[in-house]
């Protein structure tokens, strides 16, 4: 154990480091950086997805879920999508200097509120190899050194990306170790991590709720939670049956097993029974399994099974959709508030005012109006890549990108100023 202690210790030291490196490179600097690292990404696919294929495997005979096999599963078009995230990137205008606003007081003196990086970031994360990618460039864009603890069932996959990430950064003047990763799948390694604050600034877990948990319990210092993603769809009275068909299919079908797709649909009662039989067909052939309320068991009998209170508040990051028939607005938004997850909510509905209140009145970090949960995503935002989607309320909500992984201080300029 006290060499894991050092291991981390050490890395952290070195983050430290970097992070002040990192912060007085120009943004023309850090482009450079970036653009060679997508390069050596698309160099380096063949070494890349040889080690996927490594944990594609392992995770199979683990017997991983499709979904958690679909969220593990890097391919060509993926490390090129990845590739070309890190390019778009470089060519956002970054927030770090900007000023947020500034004034001049009555004696003279200017204040000015400006955008700065926040040091040192630890990110902890689960199966998903692409953060790997994600995290690092959206860190060193901003000046932020990063430290990556990845799952063990993308160890080999984790270790190739860092490394090509590195080797690009480094040929372009990358500060050394501004991108490090956790060599080590062994739990005890997030404690440690989160509980060094002497060089750790900020902490950020995607993963499932045990991970989110371990990792606030042990924190010393900020977290940014991305908790599990119950996404839900109110169809109202008032909605286009065909343009709300489009939008839960896209929602439920797309890709079942990220955290924006659709867990839950609630149809208002007067077109229940109208709305749902085609759906339902739809839904059936893409391979859904559907589960629902006493209402819409009797309309759509023999092809769903009875939804349990447990199935309203699950995120099944699998081909299953819980369906209740509500009343009406008030009853949906009731639903989402008491089962929800704060993540991602929409509501399908040709009336301004129903949907302006629906947006006004639901808490959640992205609420759509006629449009796909699955656009809660950094890239479709236009922010690049992302960090993870905040279901916090403070710093940061929703996809975080650049932005989110600046904080900032005043600055301010006297000629002598005094306090009598």
């Amino acid at each position: 154990m006290h060499s894991l202690e050092t291991t981390i210790l050490t890395i952290g030291q070195q983050a430290r480091i970097a992070s002040r490196a990192l912060a007085q490179l120009s943004h023309d600097a850090r482009n450079h950086i970036l653009l060679a690292m997508a390069e050596e990404m698309d160099g380096s696919q063949t070494e890349i997805l040889e080690a996927n294929a490594r944990d594609v495997e392992a995770g199979r005979e683990r017997g991983l879920s499709e979904a958690m096999i679909d969220r593990l599963t890097l391919t060509e078009a993926r490390l090129q999508s990845l590739a070309q995230d890190i390019r778009d990137v470089a060519a956002l205008p970054s927030p770090v200097g900007e000023t947020i606003r500034e004034w001049t007081r009555p004696n003279g003196m200017r204040i000015v509120k400006r955008r700065t990086p926040i040091g040192v970031i630890g990110i902890i994360y689960e199966s998903r190899p692409n953060v790997t990618s994600d995290a690092a460039v959206l860190c060193i864009k901003t000046g932020n050194a990063v430290i990556l603890r990845g799952g063990s069932e993308a160890i080999h996959s984790n270790q190739a990306l860092a490394s090509a990430l590195q080797r690009g950064g480094n040929r372009a003047g990358l500060p050394e170790n501004s991108v490090q990763l956790i060599p080590t799948t062994d739990r005890e390694a997030v404690r440690l991590l989160a509980e060094m604050d002497a060089f750790v600034d900020l902490i950020v877990p995607r993963g499932g709720r045990s991970l989110i948990e371990t990792v606030v319990r042990y924190a010393r210092m900020p977290v940014i939670k991305h908790y599990h993603g119950v996404c839900i769809a109110y169809v109202d009275k008032d909605a286009d049956f065909s343009m709300a068909q489009s939008i839960v299919l896209n929602g439920k079908t797309q890709r079942p097993g990220v955290c924006n797709a659709l867990e839950s649909l609630l149809v208002h009662k007067d077109i229940a029974a109208e709305f749902l039989p085609a759906l339902a067909e739809h839904l059936r052939e893409a391979g859904v399994e559907l589960r629902g309320d006493a209402a819409t068991q009797k309309i759509l009998a023999p092809h769903v099974r009875a939804a349990t209170e447990e199935d309203w508040s699950t995120e099944y990051l699998s081909l299953i959709l819980a369906i209740r028939v509500v009343d009406d607005l008030d009853a949906a938004i009731a639903h989402i508030e008491k089962y929800g997850s704060h993540h991602s909510d929409v509501i399908i509905t040709a009336h301004s005012e129903t949907a302006e209140r629906f947006l006004r009145e639901i808490d959640s970090a992205t609420v759509y109006w006629n449009a796909s949960t699955r656009f809660s995503d950094g890239g479709e935002f236009g922010f690049g890549a992302e960090i993870g989607i905040s279901t916090d309320k403070l710093h940061a909500r929703g996809p975080m990108a650049l932005e989110e992984l600046t904080t900032y201080k005043y600055v301010i300029y006297g000629d002598g100023q005094i306090r009598s």
